[in-house]
């Protein structure tokens, strides 16, 4: 597990480079933030997170399979991370951000992830 990287991951890089490309300008990880977001819109007041589906547990997402071995390890384990990206949500909106979730799985179709990028980046 130490090889698992929290930031500039694949899909984060992809939808990096797609809202560049679309015009918008971004921070990075500002620890100053709860859950230290992906990207972070200051003028918008908007935050996107680029989960893992595999580590954010996916609902219906083929990615998001449980070990069969050491249940009892991953089983709370993804109890947690679930429990802490909720808390997090909260506590930003509680300071008046909007909240973007990206799944690594909608990185495959960029055009339709730009398309809903652009909607809700728009609306803040």
């Amino acid at each position: 597990m130490s090889r698992v990287r929290g930031k500039h991951t694949r899909p984060e890089m992809l939808v990096r480079r797609l809202v560049h490309r679309m015009g918008y300008r971004y921070r990075l990880h500002r620890a100053d933030l709860p859950g230290r977001p992906d990207l972070v819109f200051p003028k918008r007041k908007t935050v996107v997170f680029v989960h893992g589906c595999f580590w954010h547990r996916h609902s219906r997402c083929p990615k998001a399979t449980t070990p069969a071995s050491n249940r009892d390890y991953w089983l709370p384990k993804f109890r947690q991370n679930k429990a802490r990206d909720k808390r997090k949500q909260r506590e930003l909106e509680r300071l008046g951000w909007r909240v973007i979730v990206v799944w690594e799985c909608e990185t495959r179709d960029l055009d339709s992830l730009g398309e809903r990028l652009r909607v809700e980046l728009e609306e803040g």
